[in-house]
């Protein structure tokens, strides 16, 4: 497995952010409180400029493959969730507890689910479609999913005026991007490389001034070490649960293995690239948004490593003229 270095950055940003808050903190050395306020609006701009819908709408005609990846990404993932932090109620710091079901509420992920089951050899069509409506669906359903959540947690999050500042931070970015590719659609094509990079060095500057926010305000001194390994096996352990889900849910339908392919990948996995660049929206200037933020970059990190291995073994099973 090649290293990505999108994972390495995630690290170094939070070790970092760590030992180093002053760096990347709010009016720190290299300023990243301006790239994350206005870091926002291009992420999801260059989303919608690289968002084809031609290319969506080939994998169309699947319903049932759409509907029980939709199902499985806005209410399996809550309500395993919610059901374990039942079980488990106190364990967890509430920031946790709080960036737990945020990864639960986050769409699916877009490049990635596709590139892997691509390389899977699964249902690429499927796969395209459902990760493009799943972050679609997330504009709404994300934040209405945190502001019940919140409320329920004895910490307001209005609705209505989140859904605003989505609206104005989120949609309207996606909107241009896509009435830019009028003109700017071949462009993107050619230098899609660099808009990718571009997309990943505003998300680590958004990760690592949230870090170091957490730190200048004392936000880890209250928490021991031990807490990240909880926390990574914790996201482990969602990741399974949700993974054999999906593949029960596959062999139930009597999925070809595609379809299993595509439902299994695209229905466990979480958007970083949605998440990170959200929950100042959503989390505003909460002193804790560097740990709510930590459970969906370790999930991030660990969705990426099983799910390449998995790909590579699905790929290995698969001849390779399928």
């Amino acid at each position: 497995m090649k290293i990505d270095y999108f994972l390495v950055g995630l690290v170094l940003a939070v070790i970092v952010g760590v030992l180093l808050p002053t760096v990347g903190a709010d009016h720190g050395l290299l300023r990243l409180d301006l790239v994350a306020k206005y870091g926002i609006c291009a992420v999801f701009f260059l989303y919608g400029l690289s968002l084809a819908p031609q290319k969506m709408m080939h994998g169309l005609r699947n319903f049932r493959l759409h509907l029980l990846v939709q199902l499985l990404t806005f209410a399996v993932f809550p309500a395993i969730v919610l059901a374990a932090q039942y079980v488990t109620k106190g364990y967890l710091p509430e920031p946790l507890a709080i960036g737990l079901f945020y990864v639960a509420a986050l769409p699916s992920t877009v490049s990635s689910s596709v590139a892997m089951v691509s390389l899977a050899r699964g249902n690429v069509p499927g796969a395209i479609f459902n990760a493009t409506v799943s972050s679609l669906i997330g504009v709404v359903v994300t934040p209405a999913w945190m502001a019940w959540y919140m409320q329920g947690a004895g910490q307001s999050v209005p609705f209505l005026p989140t859904l605003g500042k989505v609206a104005l931070l989120v949609v309207l970015p996606i909107i241009a991007g896509q009435v830019a590719r009028i003109w700017l659609s071949g462009w993107a094509q050619r230098n899609g490389y660099w808009t990718k990079h571009v997309d990943r060095a505003i998300i680590l500057a958004i990760v690592l001034n949230s870090i170091s926010d957490a730190t200048v305000r004392g936000v880890w001194k209250d928490y021991e070490p031990t807490l990240l390994i909880e926390t990574a096996l914790a996201s482990i352990a969602l990741f399974a649960v949700i993974y054999a889900i999906a593949l029960g849910l596959a062999r139930l339908t009597r999925m070809n293995r595609e379809d299993e392919i595509a439902l299994a990948f695209c229905g466990s996995k979480k958007s970083l690239a949605f998440g990170v660049p959200l929950a100042p929206v959503i989390f505003g200037n909460m002193p804790e948004i560097g740990l709510i933020i930590l459970p969906i970059i370790l999930f991030h990190f660990f969705q990426l490593i099983i799910v390449s291995a998995l790909a590579g073994v699905y790929a290995r099973r698969t001849p390779s003229h399928a």
